[in-house]
């Protein structure tokens, strides 16, 4: 075992736990950022029936844009929960359960960032459906609106939980299968522990 493995980590394990939870959190923010960018709104229309009913209707597939956009969040959430895994394990000195458990608190707070942020940005750029607003009379019966990207597959609270926990249990499993594949029962963490093998005659 090397030097630097047995010297003790430059910050403490509490230091630690709060780098890990607020940088996931900013990377969270980051990547609701680039979602509102790449995200594709749903294109639709209002407009007045004969009767003077107004109705709203998406053009063409354009609906679909609605669960592309969600699984989208979904898509650019798990590799960033795949990296932390990876990155928090390079810490080696504070390796264990609680460093675990700051990657998916961090990675839950990295989604619902990521989530927050994104919808503000997608709605600042599309802004509401003008339902009850649109511009349509008897002689333009027909007004076009773009409808900003959801971040949510719905808003109901076992959707939105599984939009924020779906990222932490992927860096949760992550970690945990580095965990399996190590050898040493400390990890490799600080302070070291002697290999039981190493004990025996």
């Amino acid at each position: 075992m090397s030097v630097a493995e047995h010297a003790e980590p430059r910050f403490s394990r509490r230091t630690a736990v709060v780098s890990i939870v607020v940088g996931l959190a900013v990377a969270g923010a980051v990547v609701g950022a680039l979602w509102a960018w790449l995200a594709p709104p749903a294109h639709g229309v209002v407009a007045l029936t004969r009767s003077g009913q107004r109705v709203r209707t998406y053009l063409g597939g354009e609906s679909d844009h609605l669960f592309v956009a969600s699984a989208m969040l979904i898509g650019m959430l798990v590799p960033l929960a795949v990296i932390s895994a990876v990155l928090v394990w390079q810490w080696r000195a504070h390796r264990g359960p609680i460093m675990a458990t700051a990657l998916w608190v961090g990675s839950v707070a990295a989604a619902a960032t990521a989530a927050g942020v994104g919808a503000v940005l997608a709605h600042s750029r599309y802004g509401t459906v003008p339902f009850e607003t649109a511009p349509v009379t008897r002689e333009n019966r027909v007004f076009y609106f773009s409808e900003a990207p959801p971040v949510f597959f719905a808003h109901g609270p076992l959707q939105i939980a599984t939009t924020l926990l779906f990222p932490a249990a992927v860096a949760a499993l992550v970690y945990a299968l580095m965990a399996v594949a190590t050898p040493r029962d400390d990890l490799g963490a600080w302070p070291a522990q002697e290999h039981a093998l190493a004990l025996r005659p």
